[in-house]
């Protein structure tokens, strides 16, 4: 068999459904994960079970951060290909917590290209940015443009993401190998984050528990669905740039949907109507986040297709499925 590709963070909610596409076409994978407690452990475990039942799938328990275990893993792997989505998430988090940042998203990603600069013949990295380098737009009526300024973060999260990709360029010019920083908006669905909103609010209308809408319910996101964002990241791993070349590319739905759209369609899911307490921006969100995806369509013929009246059924027909 051919050069497993690795997957970091595959125990995570992106990871595992990336890992399951690559497994479901014949593709050997090594997944990487440290099943931290961000968020509950058991559904990161329950995620790597899935793949576990697959024989062409082997998970290493790893801090990505470890540099000389993550060099040698992908020396004896032979792995020529990687796609890096281990990362501490969430905004909020990072104001409480900065210096788990500094170690999983820069220290994390400086260890996985020391490690893909070295290996023989190495073809890819795929490595996860954000949507939250763009900072705070809310007039960008016609989307954010991979050309737009991204020099005004509003959370340490953010900026760290935006310094993985300067880090990737630096590394690019270096050592010439490919890589294309993916910019994620708000990805949802089964086996999702339990600290997203939407998983959030499912378990407060469930629990009949007020929900809170934090900028007075004005916000509004890119919610892509994650066997669209699947699609993105399997076709940019396909369609790698040129020796050296740090691409950028957003990866989402365009299709932005307000914060009260959202939150009608999860009532209309659960059959339970939101108890809703308004409060104001929280520090280190952003008004509005909408995707111009019009360069990894054209690379790579990326379409979404599921909406948010289809996904979120989906999500909620999982979660009372796995939690009961």
């Amino acid at each position: 068999m051919a050069a497993p590709v690795i997957v970091t963070g595959a125990a995570g909610f992106i990871g595992m459904h990336v890992a399951e596409r690559l497994l479901a076409r014949g593709e050997a994978v090594v997944g990487v994960d440290d099943f931290n407690a961000y968020y509950d452990p058991a559904l990161k475990t329950a995620r790597a079970a899935r793949l576990e039942r697959h024989p062409d799938f082997r998970m290493v328990r790893m801090d990505i951060a470890d540099a000389p275990a993550f060099a040698a893993l992908v020396a004896e792997s032979g792995a020529r290909r990687v796609v890096h989505l281990a990362a501490q998430a969430g905004v909020r988090h990072s104001i409480e917590n900065p210096f788990a940042y500094e170690r999983s998203n820069l220290a994390g990603h400086l260890s996985v290209m020391e490690a893909c600069r070295h290996a023989p013949g190495f073809e890819h990295l795929v490595y996860a940015s954000s949507s939250s380098v763009y900072g705070d737009r809310p007039g960008a009526g016609a989307g954010f443009r991979e050309e737009d300024a991204v020099d005004a973060p509003v959370s340490l999260y953010a900026a760290t993401k935006r310094a993985c990709e300067l880090m990737s360029h630096a590394y690019g010019k270096l050592y010439g190998f490919p890589q294309t920083g993916l910019r994620f908006f708000t990805v949802y669905g089964p086996w999702g984050r339990p600290d997203m909103a939407y998983f959030s609010f499912t378990e407060k209308i469930l629990a009949g528990e007020p929900i809170e809408v934090f900028g007075q319910g004005q916000m509004a996101r890119d919610f892509t669905y994650i066997d669209d964002i699947v699609d993105g990241v399997i076709g940019a791993l396909d369609h790698p740039p040129e020796l050296g070349v740090n691409r950028i590319l957003n990866i989402g739905d365009s299709r932005p949907v307000g914060l009260m759209d959202m939150i009608a369609v999860l009532e209309e899911a659960l059959g339970k109507t939101a108890q809703k307490v308004f409060l104001p921006m929280q520090p280190g969100d952003v008004t509005t986040t909408y995707a111009d995806i019009s360069r990894l369509a054209a690379l790579t013929g990326y379409a979404p297709k599921v909406s948010l009246e289809e996904g979120i059924p989906r999500f909620v027909a999982w979660r009372r499925a796995f939690y009961g």
